[in-house]
């Protein structure tokens, strides 16, 4: 085998034998931050003949104090393909395989099932997937060598993202944040507050009402998390260009494990407070094409429906009709008018009465909106309602779209008849003739008289029934408050009943939860509160453990039974995040049953 000039030194140094062992193998690097960048490099320098890259991110400007590959004019490309580039030139024989993605345990499996690498080098920056390589390469006896840095250790309390789901829209095409809080398994998230609340300059915005905050789980730079979803957002942009959506600061409670432990040998948690911010995104807002555009175009987008509905067509004098004007569908229903229909000036028309029934979810507004005109026909004949236009721009076509309705002819079938001139004046002139015998048919002709003469109020019915009343009522009063007193301690002595049978009901729960960590102690938890409830006749706003520890030991109740309960609700809190045995869990059960079964005994 012929030497490169360029391994000359390398050669020197090992040896032939060595140096072409080195050229026939095979390493995997995992991983091109400030480490793997460095030594996937040098590697390439020493020679090696074939190698395998792994990493899933993107050159930023802040890796650029210890990375490298970073440099300004490669910002924000993947940094598989800048470090392939590198290679390459420094040793252009050498065999790569790129993989530009995160990888998991089952990608691990795959990947050595696949390829048979020499030597392993992990230079990953996040827990999980660094754990899945190691195990997998000491259990199948492969060499390698980790990195045991924590560049990419985030702090699990501060993870907030917010996912946009178009960066590139029309103007009015409805784009979603969705802003999420990551957090690690072994924390507790409490309470949540916003200190600097997105504003959207230049966009139609409304919030998505979130009742509940529900825990779930996802991935996270490759890493599992849990996840909360904090805000969904739907807007629509009202101008083209570069627009800023301003960020989500929020303030949070939080409760994180330390390395102390309690009398029971349980892990103790220090409550803390952290500050998070999802940071400032930009979007691409397009323009609607001026091609094609509309005369009559009033800033629909979106996929429509219009008609022009008459409530009838055939009319008796003094009847009156309603022209629905109305479209459907789904777009920026909110951000645009209603054509306005042209009556003959025989028909007299009012001002519309507007409706929105509208629906906006994750995917935009969708719903009905409409304009409802009454019209009132003056004279006998048939008039013609000119066909109306509606307009739009249709996203998924990509152009705009008219919707036309039909002429409508309305039929006065008696009335006054008008002179042509009159029935074909055009819906320019403004004013209506009024027939000279219909006038003055408003204007009554008899008048009904009353007397101006003041009744004097002392000594009238009125008078005496305002001065009797008190005394009436008197007894009334009296019956309805032994009435409510009555009912008062219905209620009290039926929420002691109601207590103790949701205690019951929720201790069950937990038992068939014993397998099913967090549900298992949110029902533990609600069956120590609701028993407490029914023995101390309290409220949840008394249940304080100042307050509670007070009630327990007034009612000679043993001070350790007082400390395991306590002790025992403040842990259910904690132990739905941490990590626990089933063995725990199944402890904290029947230490609920039997600190449960002390107090019924103790509490007098």
């Amino acid at each position: 085998m012929e030497i490169p000039y360029w391994m000359s030194r390398t050669q020197l140094m090992l040896g032939d034998e060595d140096l072409k062992k080195l050229i026939n193998s095979n390493v995997l690097v995992v991983g091109l931050g400030g480490v793997g960048g460095i030594c996937a490099e040098m590697i390439a320098r020493t020679g090696v003949g074939r190698m395998t890259i792994i990493d899933g991110d993107v050159i930023e400007a802040s890796n650029r104090n210890r990375q490298i590959i970073t440099l300004a004019s490669v910002d924000g490309q993947k940094k598989t393909e800048v470090m392939r580039q590198r290679l390459l030139d420094i040793n252009p024989e050498i065999q790569l395989q790129v993989i530009g993605e995160f990888f998991g345990e089952k990608e691990f499996i795959g990947l050595f099932h696949d390829n048979q690498y020499d030597f392993v080098v992990d230079c990953i920056d996040t827990l999980t997937p660094k754990v899945s390589l190691i195990h997998y390469c000491y259990n199948h006896k492969i060499k390698f060598i980790s990195s045991m840095g924590a560049g990419g250790r985030l702090d699990p309390s501060k993870v907030q993202v917010a996912d946009i789901s178009k960066t590139n829209p029309y103007i009015n095409e409805p784009i979603t944040v969705v802003y999420k809080l990551y957090f690690s398994y072994n924390i507790g998230i409490s309470n949540w507050r916003e200190l600097d609340k997105p504003k959207y300059n230049d966009f139609w915005s409304q919030n998505i009402d979130i009742k509940q905050l529900v825990g779930e789980e996802g991935m996270f730079k490759g890493e599992k998390y849990r996840y909360v979803v904090l805000r969904k957002t739907v807007l629509y942009p009202q101008k083209s260009g570069k627009l800023v959506i301003e960020p989500l600061s929020l303030d949070i409670d939080v409760q994180l494990p330390t390395n102390r432990r309690d009398m029971f040998g349980r892990v103790v948690v220090a409550n803390d407070n952290k500050r998070v911010s999802a940071g400032a995104k930009t979007i691409s807002v397009k323009a609607l094409p001026e091609a094609g555009k509309p005369a009559d175009f009033s800033g629909a987008v979106g996929k429509f429906d219009f008609k022009v509905t008459p409530s009838k067509t055939n009319l008796k004098s003094g009847e009156s009709l309603d022209l629905l004007v109305s479209v459907t569908g789904s777009g920026n229903m909110k951000l645009f008018n209603l054509p306005k229909p042209v009556v003959p000036n025989s028909l007299e028309m009012y001002d519309p009465v507007h409706d929105e029934k509208v629906n906006t979810s994750l995917s935009g507004m969708s719903g009905k909106i409409s304009d409802k005109y009454t019209i009132i026909p003056q004279f006998k004949g048939n008039y013609p309602i000119k066909p109306m236009q509606f307009s739009y721009f249709d996203l998924g076509s990509g152009k705009y779209k008219t919707i036309t309705s039909p002429e409508i002819m309305i039929n006065v079938l008696d009335g006054p008849s008008a002179n042509d001139k009159v029935a074909n004046v055009t819906p320019e002139v403004q004013k209506n003739i009024i027939s000279g015998s219909e006038q003055f048919k408003y204007i009554k002709l008899k008048s009904d008289f009353v007397s101006m003469k003041e009744d004097d109020f002392l000594g009238s019915k009125t008078f005496y029934s305002l001065l009797f009343l008190p005394f009436l009522m008197l007894p009334l009063i009296v019956l309805f408050k032994k009435k409510k007193e009555a009912l008062d301690s219905d209620v009290f002595g039926n929420r002691i009943k109601m207590n103790n049978r949701l205690a019951k009901k929720y201790l069950s729960e937990a038992k068939k939860q014993i397998n099913n960590k967090e549900p298992f102690y949110v029902a533990l938890e609600k069956a120590m509160h609701n028993f407490l409830k029914a023995k101390l006749h309290i409220e949840t706003s008394d249940m304080s453990k100042s307050n509670i520890q007070q009630l327990l030991a007034s009612r000679n109740v043993n001070a350790q039974t007082i400390i395991d309960f306590i002790t025992l609700t403040e842990n259910c809190e904690l132990a739905r995040y941490a990590q626990s045995s089933s063995t725990a869990i199944q402890q904290d059960f029947d230490k609920a049953v039997e600190i449960i079964s002390d107090l019924e005994k103790q509490i007098s």
